[in-house]
């Protein structure tokens, strides 16, 4: 396994990878790796002839007050599980490699950027969808990984890819849960044990919903009276956003039929986790 720091240098290889007419698959991830990302390595271990994995902490998708300073990071650990998984190459470039001086470019995805984490992250699409550009153009993947927790994430990416005509296939992966249905996430390692047993709200409510949905339920507001009522059940808990969507367009939902997005974002005490799910499809 080789760890790449310079773009030139990563650009290079994969270009030579190329006249050997190499499959390239590709996990974009901001490293702290768990089982979630191990999944996404996998299947890209599977489908390419080479596996390439980033990590890479993009300070411009974070907010003035979020949690870029203290992002949880571990490259040893990173490391091994990416080798354990069979990467070959990891890129692991810092800021300024990615962002030098002079730097002024951004994407924007314009309305797939608006609505659910868009609202309440301004600028957080954006400088995701810069980011994920500039991996492409990099690493030049002909597959590229993205788990579905981040739903709104991989709908723009996909939007994104398309709109530029990017020669690059995204596949969307399920989502990884733990033992007791916490998506897994890189920010749970921010919760205490007591708010680790209140974040399990989220699942519960998605639970529920998903149980009357496929009972015959099809009107929005029962659905998210009972999603919100069992996230207000904990005191440790702030409701961002819950909101029903189109699954494809990401447009309000006017009625819950197989395929709707129910997306949600929670705050449990500091730490902002988000969850989601398509009613009527497999969790």
């Amino acid at each position: 396994m080789k760890i790449i720091t310079g773009i030139d240098e990563m650009q290079q290889t994969v270009l030579a990878l190329k006249r050997e007419n190499k499959r390239i698959a590709f996990v974009p991830t901001m490293g702290f790796l768990h089982e979630g990302h191990a999944s996404l390595l996998r299947e890209g271990r599977r489908q390419g002839d080479i596996l390439v994995l980033s990590i890479f902490v993009n300070p411009i998708q974070f907010g003035a007050n979020e949690d870029l300073d203290r992002y949880p990071r571990d490259m040893e650990r990173d490391s091994r599980i990416a080798r354990e998984c069979g990467v070959d190459i990891i890129f692991n470039p810092d800021a300024a490699e990615m962002y030098p001086s002079g730097f002024q470019t951004s994407i924007a995805v314009r309305e797939l950027s608006q609505p659910l984490c868009g609202a309440s992250r301004p600028g957080h699409f954006d400088g995701v969808a810069t980011v994920v550009a500039k991996l492409f153009n990099i690493v030049m993947p002909d597959l590229a990984l993205f788990g579905r927790k981040d739903y709104q994430q991989l709908a723009l990416i996909r939007q994104m890819t398309a709109d530029l005509s990017m020669p690059v296939t995204v596949q969307g992966m399920p989502i990884v849960r733990e033992a007791d249905g916490l998506a897994m996430s890189s920010r749970n390692a921010y919760l205490s044990t007591a708010e680790r047993r209140s974040a399990l709200c989220l699942y519960r409510s998605i639970n529920a919903v998903r149980a009357m949905q496929a009972a015959g339920e099809r009107s929005i507001e029962p659905l998210r009276e009972k999603a919100v009522d069992i996230i207000n059940a904990e005191p440790a808990a702030q409701i961002d956003y819950l909101e029903f969507r189109d699954g494809t367009t990401l447009q309000p939902a006017t009625t819950a039929v197989d395929g709707t997005l129910l997306a949600l974002a929670v705050k449990i005490g500091k730490t902002r986790l988000i969850d989601n799910t398509l009613l009527g499809k497999e969790l």
